[in-house]
């Protein structure tokens, strides 16, 4: 870490401090401006591999037998663990090609790379999504959750003028790359802070000022980094078992009517995840389950805009 104001500002040596017992060697690096800080660490760990062309693909869709084809005479690869946080992420990216808008102070933008090995990788973002909502919002008795979660990668603010019943708050892309003999995974989250004005956000907007009126960056960073990595590290061991009932609490989709871009299940009414994180989704009397793809709550005739 560079000893400047700048990551002193961001508390990264106190972040490094918490989050090095968790994981040995991990660094902690502030930057002003990057592209994308997914696409920044990807490239380090296609570099540090002596592999550039080495394809990228999201958790459960890799070849499990890539790890065996890394060139005679590769070097192993540098899997330490590095924390990313950009304090203007210039060409941020969501799923599906999407960009993910966000401004300097006013967003949260980060990844952390680790090695990671998990029997199971289903339901992988639905964890991440868990804990930092929990993070964020702790459960507090009977209260009903702030932060809900949106199958796949989601996260909004409970709003109940909205057609969805909340506007979206963060997201979370996660994305994997081979590293020798190991797999880097690379966990990207994008939190709205401060309000702000963005066009083309058919989903509404919500920030983390609307729960915390002191919020603000660095205090968000401070409080997600130490319990994703301890989540990730959980999923590692044990699968999204863990987090199954946590998820149910938040889920947003649950008992609504969305449309997806699955050709034999275009619409229907969601019906929770299963015990791996799929998407349960009745269509006509069929339970359909639903790995991947978009999925978007139908609102009703002049209703609001969903998360």
């Amino acid at each position: 870490m560079h000893d400047t104001q700048q990551h002193l500002d961001w508390g990264a040596e106190a972040l490094w401090k918490q989050l090095d017992p968790l994981l040995p060697g991990i660094s902690v690096e502030v930057v002003a401006r990057v592209d994308s800080t997914n696409t920044s660490l990807i490239d380090r760990a296609r570099r540090s591999a002596g592999q550039r062309d080495v394809p990228v693909s999201r958790p459960g869709e890799f070849d499990p037998l890539e790890l065996s084809r890394t060139p005679h005479g590769r070097r192993a690869g540098d899997t330490q663990p590095c924390l990313l946080v950009a304090i203007h992420q210039a060409r941020g990216r969501g799923r599906m090609g999407r960009t993910w808008q966000s401004s300097a102070g006013a967003s949260l933008t980060f990844s952390l790379a680790l090695a990671l090995s998990p029997v199971d990788w289903s339901g992988l973002s639905l964890a991440v999504g868990v804990a930092l909502a929990d993070a964020l919002d702790p459960p507090e008795g009977k209260r009903a959750p702030r932060i809900l979660l949106k199958w796949p990668n989601d996260l909004c603010l409970a709003d109940a003028a909205s057609a969805l019943g909340g506007r979206k708050l963060g997201g979370v892309l996660i994305e994997t790359v081979p590293v020798g003999e190991r797999r880097m995974t690379v966990v990207g989250v994008g939190l709205n802070v401060l309000p702000q004005a963005l066009e083309d956000l058919s989903s509404g907007y919500a920030c983390l000022q609307e729960i915390d009126p002191a919020a603000n960056a660095p205090a968000a960073l401070g409080a997600v980094a130490a319990p994703l990595v301890r989540a990730l590290q959980r999923f590692e061991r044990g699968g999204f078992a863990a987090f199954a009932e946590a998820y149910r609490a938040r889920d947003v989709l649950a008992g609504r009517a969305v449309s997806t871009t699955m050709r034999d299940a275009p619409d229907g009414i969601v019906e929770g995840v299963d015990a791996r994180g799929a998407l349960r989704l009745v269509r006509e009397g069929r339970v359909h389950t639903i790995v991947s793809g978009e999925v978007s709550v139908r609102p009703p005739p002049g209703g609001d805009n969903a998360c």
